[in-house]
């Protein structure tokens, strides 16, 4: 005899409730949820319709504890929340289910307990009126009009928050009807905040922007708009409904336990957004790209389209999908979650390297007896420095030729001296004669010639001479079609050189994250590894995040991404209020989106609430770091290693690592490759924190000549379009650096405080 299969999801409001219960009874759930989806019927269970409700049922978990599940069809249903039994069957007409008409996703609200705990609880708490001294006899009672006739004051009624949104706006924004009437008695910041505890994702989102003065037309295009349901919505169909995005929900008995046990990544590995979900799932004719504020989730994306298109490849044992990114930290850190995400059997199928060392490895192939010494931006400028010593040259920065060089002659893959002339130049700031311009050409032969003698090359060059091994190996690719397509479809084999191997692009897909942050050789590189196709590139960064110099522009580097743009809004780390201060960081800042237009944050937000950063002006660089040290101190139940510091310079992190030590406070420093070591106080550079998050964030030596530094405001007026660049990228590390926090952001400095922090040292009581 044959078992019908059943299907047994859980709503993602759900899971968080579950989260707060006993750990027994989150194990009899998980063993609830095998015995149910064999056999829904068994007596043990106690399967029940509840009075009054068609779709609503109840069923045991253990002895204590009931589920409650909507059937959206014979076998299909739905855990929407778990109660202890006392509780199940008081106030049934309390409880609300709906498809939301924009939406259409599923929605559950217990009106009963959101009316308790939002309204009732908080009323309760109000701190008392003060004493007052014993009235005389009470006079008759007067009604309100009469008082203002008689000039006797009358108790004012608090305001509403949203007195000015009638009912058909909310539900047009998305609000889920049955909470209209407990949001419309919403008088305190502290009761819409409990009442988005409660609330489906869509009404806390929608309510929190109203509160935050958008206006409706802003809040439609930015928070219901990218939700809403691209069809029309059927709201008596809720089988059709849980299939939507916008019904958040997991079914396998894996997913299960990861959202049950609440892991920091446990959520993201089961529960996307509705719109990370549409992201993930969707074809895209061509390079796409994902953009969005630090803590959208773009990773999580990044690394959820990984898993999809690997689902979508014929059985193989090759690995025909990449996924890259800018540092090796990076890239290790996206090899764990990608494992966590999917197991070995995702990892089998998935090539996972920084753009480097991918760079580093094609030119290798090329060049095998190659051994030459690899060196960074610092160490370069350091070479050019000596060069300049050497021929005693004084007329040139280290820096701007560093720069011109990377950036004009290896960026656009320059090799002569004829081509450099034309070569184009826009928003590098100084203008160059044509006398200059054979004076850098010169220079730059002399810096890669002493370069060979010492056996060193740098990432950049790196780079583009794999851009170049790449391209030649794609038109060879595409040669090899057109004599295809000219013989009438005959195949012939072709063998790469060197290799044995079928000559053919390296990769199907191509997956990246961080994406701001790559040089323009990388993405030549890039393309041309990939045929041009369906989904050929999927990229994720932020521009606000760049913090290195490589600015470009896609299309005119192959890379087409017109119309296939779209950006995340929704903040899952940063509170409320950190992400205000971290926005006045970037003031009127105007950024690029990467392919020759303006990025902005519109819509930025986050549901999350906490304390305002605290900002702490020092006397000095000493001072800073001990009061840090006392504050550390005080938190005595945070884990070390979910606390960080992060400060400007190498040398101040030293110092500040020097001074916890003293305090008897372990200290681990962030290198090129992450923390070194474990069971400590985080401490590095801003240059060290991409991608990083932490409880509790300390931004110190945040002081006017170290943020920006003291050169770089030199550059005001012998080279402004330089210092707006470098302006920007101070500001861009900066915002990084404020972003990383969770709970709490303190802020530091001594001295005058960085321009920078203007908008928030004014918020400050004198």
């Amino acid at each position: 005899m044959t078992t019908q299969s059943v299907t047994l999801r859980l709503l993602d409001k759900a899971d968080r409730e579950i989260l707060k219960l006993p750990r027994s009874v989150k194990g009899a759930i998980y063993d609830f949820q095998h015995k149910f989806k064999n056999n829904p019927g068994s007596t043990g269970i106690q399967l029940k319709q509840l009075k009054g409700h068609d779709k609503l049922w109840s069923a045991r978990v253990n002895d204590e504890y009931r589920a409650l599940l909507l059937r959206l069809a014979d076998d299909d249903w739905l855990i929407v929340s778990v109660k202890h039994r006392k509780d199940v069957y008081e106030h049934l007409d309390r409880l609300a289910y709906s498809v939301n008409r924009i939406t259409g996703g599923i929605e559950y609200v217990d009106l009963q307990i959101v009316e308790e705990s939002v309204l009732a609880a908080r009323a309760a708490t109000a701190p008392p009126a003060p004493p007052v001294a014993p009235a005389p006899e009470p006079a008759p009672p007067v009604e309100p009009a009469q008082a203002a006739q008689v000039g006797q004051p009358t108790e004012p009624r608090p305001a509403l928050l949203f007195a000015a949104w009638t009912e058909q706006q909310l539900t047009d924004l998305g609000v889920a009807g049955p909470l209209i009437p407990v949001i419309q008695a919403l008088t305190t910041e502290d009761q819409l905040l409990g009442l988005v505890d409660y609330a489906p994702q869509l009404t806390g989102e929608v309510l929190l922007a109203l509160y935050d003065k958008k206006s409706f037309d802003e809040v439609l295009e930015q928070v219901t708009a990218p939700v809403a349901a691209p069809e029309a919505v059927d709201t008596d169909d809720f089988r059709a409904a849980v299939e939507r995005p916008a019904t958040i929900v997991t079914t396998t008995d894996e997913a299960l336990r990861e959202a049950l046990e609440g892991e920091d990544f446990g959520r993201w590995k089961v529960f996307l957004h509705p719109t990370q979900a549409k992201l993930v799932n969707r074809d895209y004719n061509g390079p796409a790209r994902v953009g969005g504020g630090p803590g959208t989730g773009k990773t999580i994306v990044a690394l959820h389209r990984v898993k999809h298109l690997v689902e979508q490849l014929p059985p193989g044992r090759d690995k025909p999908i990449l996924l890259t990114t800018f540092n090796k930290n990076l890239a290790a850190d996206l090899r764990s979650r990608l494992l966590a995400l999917g197991g070995e059997t995702l990892l089998a199928r998935v090539e996972i390297s920084h753009v480097d060392q991918l760079a580093l490895r094609i030119v290798r192939e090329a060049e095998p007896g190659s051994r030459k010494q690899t060196i960074d931006d610092n160490q370069a400028v350091r070479e050019w420095r000596s060069l300049l010593e050497e021929l005693d040259e004084s007329s040139w920065d280290a820096e701007f030729l560093q720069d011109e060089w990377s950036q004009v002659i290896l960026g656009q893959a320059v090799t002569s001296r004829t081509e450099y002339f034309r070569a184009r130049r826009a928003g590098r700031g100084r203008t160059l004669t044509r006398s200059e311009r054979a004076d850098v050409w010169q220079l730059a032969e002399r810096f890669t010639q002493r370069l060979d003698r010492l056996g060193r090359q740098t990432w950049d060059q790196v780079s583009e001479r794999a851009a170049r091994l790449e391209m030649q190996r794609e038109q060879r690719i595409l040669a090899i079609d057109q004599q295809r397509e000219e013989a009438g479809g005959l195949d012939n084999i072709h063998l790469q050189a060197g290799s044995g191997g079928w000559l053919r692009y390296r990769y199907r897909h191509i997956v990246v994250d961080e994406a701001q942050d790559l040089r323009p050789a990388h993405w030549k590189m890039l393309r041309a590894m990939t045929a041009h196709s369906v989904n050929d590139l999927f990229l994720v960064g932020d521009t606000h995040q760049r913090i290195y110099k490589n600015q470009v522009t896609l299309g005119s580097l192959g890379i087409n991404i017109r119309g296939r743009s779209s950006k995340l809004s929704l903040s899952y780390r940063t509170t409320r209020q950190i992400l205000r201060s971290a926005l006045d960081v970037l003031s009127q800042e105007t950024y690029d989106d990467l392919d020759g237009s303006e990025e902005t944050l519109a819509g930025y937000r986050s549901v999350l609430s906490g304390e305002v950063p605290d900002l702490h002006g020092c006397e000095d660089w000493a001072a800073e770091r001990d009061e840090i040290a006392a504050l550390i101190d005080g938190w005595g139940d945070i884990p070390r290693e979910q606390i960080a510091i992060c400060v400007p310079t190498n040398t101040m992190a030293r110092e500040a690592g020097q001074t916890l030590a003293e305090h008897g406070i372990r200290a681990v420093e962030i290198g090129p490759d992450g923390p070194r070591g474990d069971g400590g106080v985080h401490i590095g550079t801003m240059f060290r924190f991409k991608g990083l998050e932490y409880q509790r964030m300390i931004v110190a030596g945040v002081s006017d000549g170290l943020i920006p530094r003291d050169d770089v405001n030199r550059r005001r007026t012998t080279d402004p379009v330089r210092y707006r660049r470098e302006v920007q990228q101070a500001r861009s590390l900066l915002f990084v650096a404020t972003t990383r926090a969770r709970d709490s952001l303190d802020i530091f400095w001594h001295g005058a405080p960085s321009p920078f922090l203007a908008p928030l040292v004014a918020t400050v009581p004198a």
